[in-house]
């Protein structure tokens, strides 16, 4: 089974779709954040302040995915 380290790499990688899928059926907090990083990709920023709020993180700039991700990666470890 994927884990969210997968649908870091898939995210990383563009592919929100994927990620999506990861990121859907994990309700942790760094799930939520995961979600939240699919729906900034896809552009639904709506959607994606959702699942910051659910992951109690401040919705970033549409420019700051890229260091989202990497925030993201770190915190897994």
């Amino acid at each position: 089974m994927a884990t969210l380290k997968d649908a870091v790499e898939a995210l990383a990688a563009g592919d929100w779709q994927a990620a999506h899928g990861i990121a859907q059926r994990d309700a942790s907090a760094h799930g939520c954040w995961a979600h939240g990083i699919v729906h900034l990709l896809e552009g639904d920023r709506r959607n994606a302040g959702y699942w910051y709020g659910r992951a109690n993180r401040p919705l970033p700039a549409a420019d700051a995915v890229a260091a989202e991700i990497d925030a993201l990666r770190e915190a897994l470890g």
